[in-house]
């Protein structure tokens, strides 16, 4: 499986960004989908996720009412649509796609987000 993140960009503190990943290869073996990030001199950190048929979502406590996630099967794709964008949402944010519940078997390069004040 590889995937391929984009959308990323320079953003003013409240506005928004659409995040893209785009999956080939086996995506049959696709089970989660999620979204990770990392901020300068931080760990990496968990954002969202959804399962496979995009019906269960879930998302870090900081981000909840302001990013949502989405996937379209038919298309090998997931969205991360992030409004109300804080200076502390300032990372390279990755997806990652798991070929079973809660695992990280697959990684995205990454897209950087940035937000100014």
């Amino acid at each position: 499986v590889q995937l391929q993140a984009s959308g990323g960009g320079v953003v003013q503190a409240g506005g928004s960004l659409r995040l893209s990943c785009a999956a080939s290869g086996r995506t049959d073996r696709i089970y989660d989908l999620e979204w990770f990030r990392q901020a300068p001199g931080k760990e990496r950190e968990f954002v969202a996720g959804v399962n496979w048929d995009g019906k269960y979502t879930h998302y870090r406590d900081s981000v909840k009412g302001r990013f949502t996630i989405s996937r379209d099967n038919t298309k090998n794709m997931m969205f991360l649509e992030m409004n109300n964008l804080k200076v502390e949402d300032t990372a390279v944010y990755y997806c990652v796609a798991g070929i079973t519940l809660a695992t990280h078997d697959f990684w995205g390069q990454g897209t950087q987000v940035t937000v100014s004040s």
